[in-house]
């Protein structure tokens, strides 16, 4: 019989979604699964990961809007103004589309 091993959960890594984000392809999908869950609290969030992954050094030169103003604005929970979230899709060469 194998013994079985037991492991604590705080020596586990913690997830990091950014590390799984490497490619266009998984940032949209993600930002639309957001988009579709309605959750706009993670929506913030969620660009907030894909522009760290990108590198949020570039967002920032892109948009012109400060790598500080960045984190602060897609935290968890924030409420980024439209015009910032427009800014840092564009930057993530997306676009937003509206569907009927």
């Amino acid at each position: 019989m194998k013994k079985i091993q037991k492991t604590k959960i705080s020596s586990l890594p913690e997830f990091d979604i950014v590390r799984h984000l490497k490619s266009k392809k998984a940032m949209s999908e993600y930002l639309n699964q957001v988009i579709a869950e309605g959750d706009d609290a993670e929506l913030a969030a969620a660009l907030g990961h894909i522009a760290r992954a990108k590198g949020m050094a570039q967002i920032s030169e892109l948009t012109g809007i400060t790598r500080e103003a960045l984190y602060k604005a897609l935290k968890p929970n924030t409420k980024p103004r439209f015009d910032t979230v427009s800014k840092v899709i564009q930057a993530l060469g997306m676009r937003i589309a509206v569907h009927a």
